[in-house]
């Protein structure tokens, strides 16, 4: 089977993905099978066996929530989107428990002996209980005296990139397509991450040193929600592509104004809080996600 969804019909309006954790492969066709005969669907398409599938369907279902709740008990995500302009031009993408799978400054504040306090504020920032300016003002005052070659031996020792992010940056680089690293977290990150993966370009806050010592502040203006929604206004300006071409991809509530804005935004592994608020919810696949709601086969993946 290809990855191209067969539209036998104009009528064929919207299209539903079934994908599961791609480590302990479980979707059973039974199932998918059962979900198409029930909404009227297309014939399924299985764009990796016993991993994801999909089949075109004529209407956004009315009980989709209450399926995609049941799915979820059986490790399933349930993702139902439009089908007109489902491949993506852009990715704008969040780094911090998305591209890479943890938070830099909770590893930074572990070397620094808080990494319990730094991890609390954290959290309740990224749930959207604190104001994100704040909360990071906080947090890197905590850093203070904190040897600036820590970073380098944090991005060594305690960073780990998301699995399926090299695979989702080669196919749709492969594809045309332009990829944005946008974090509320650190350049001194970000350049690393971004290079590993190929993305086109990265934009992240400063962390100020002297003396070769974090000196506990970061450089101003601070980048948090409002500069997200502003990389995506500017590099879609930059490229000709409207925000329609845009998939955007995060977990915190920083990342909320760039999610909504995008043709498709992506809330991966979630906070709740922010889940509730974007229609597509990736809670069991990895970042090779973005590529199956996109209509790529694995057989097509790139990387």
């Amino acid at each position: 089977m290809t990855g191209a969804t067969h539209m036998t019909g104009a009528s064929f309006m919207f299209v539903a993905t079934l994908l599961c954790d791609p480590t302990s492969p479980t979707l059973a066709p039974a199932l998918v099978e059962s979900l198409r005969n029930a909404w009227g669907g297309g014939d399924a398409q299985w764009l990796a066996p016993d991993e994801a599938a999909e089949f075109t369907l004529e209407h956004r279902p009315d009980n989709q929530w209450d399926v995609w709740a049941d799915l979820q008990q059986m490790g399933v995500d349930l993702i139902v989107q439009p089908a007109a302009g489902r491949r993506k031009k852009m990715l704008l993408a969040d780094m911090d428990s998305t591209m890479i799978q943890q938070e830099c400054i909770d590893e930074l504040a572990e070397e620094a002996g808080v990494g319990a306090r730094v991890k609390d504020i954290t959290a309740r920032a990224m749930n959207g209980e604190l104001d994100f300016e704040g909360a990071l003002t906080e947090r890197v005052a905590l850093l203070k005296g904190l040897p600036e070659s820590v970073i380098d031996e944090v991005l060594e020792n305690r960073i780990t990139l998301m699995p399926g992010g090299k695979a989702l940056l080669a196919t749709m680089k492969a594809d045309g397509a332009y990829a944005a690293l946008v974090s509320g977290g650190f350049t001194a990150f970000t350049a690393k991450v971004a290079a590993e993966l190929g993305f086109d370009e990265n934009r992240a806050n400063t962390l100020m040193v002297e003396d070769g010592k974090l000196t506990g502040e970061a450089a101003r203006p601070i980048l948090g929600r409002a500069a997200k929604v502003e990389a995506l206004e500017q590099i879609t300006a930059r490229l000709g592509l409207s925000e329609a071409d845009v998939m955007a991809v995060g977990d915190g509530a920083n990342d909320l104004g760039m999610l909504g804005r995008a043709g498709a935004g992506v809330a991966l592994h979630a906070k709740p809080s922010v889940a509730a608020e974007c229609d597509i919810r990736i809670n069991h696949g990895d970042l090779s996600a973005l590529l199956f709601i996109q209509g790529y086969a694995r057989s097509e993946f790139k990387g």
